[in-house]
């Protein structure tokens, strides 16, 4: 069997905001709540992952990466800029507004209320 990733816990100081928050941005959609009680607040990613915020007292952020397509970039780009999120080339710098990522052509890092740092990379 290959392996597959099927989900991550991402710590939230509100798990429904965060997961609502990180799905308005990439433009995916949320899910029903899922776990024992509804303590998830899961957005599926692709095919099959899904991050699935959880509410903690102190939560540590974490750093995701993502890939996508020019067209998505940009489109991420747009919702970033039109919900005032500031964002930048930089995980030192979230929010230098650029998007010159020293990584690949285009990319930028965003943050949410948790400090979980969000890195989207395009080929061009």
């Amino acid at each position: 069997m290959t392996i597959t990733l099927n989900h991550t816990i991402v710590p939230a100081l509100d798990n429904r905001r965060a997961a609502r928050f990180f799905a308005s941005v990439m433009g995916l959609e949320e899910l029903p709540p899922a776990g024992r009680d509804g303590h998830f607040a899961p957005v599926r990613i692709n095919d099959t992952p899904t991050l699935d915020f959880m509410t903690v007292d102190d939560p540590v952020g974490m750093h995701l990466a993502f890939d996508v397509d020019p067209a998505t970039f940009d489109r991420i780009l747009t919702r970033l800029r039109q919900a005032g999120v500031p964002y930048g080339s930089r995980p030192t710098e979230p929010g230098n507004g650029r998007v010159d990522h020293p990584l690949c052509p285009r990319g930028l890092f965003f943050v949410d209320a948790a400090r979980n740092l969000y890195e989207v990379m395009s080929p061009a």
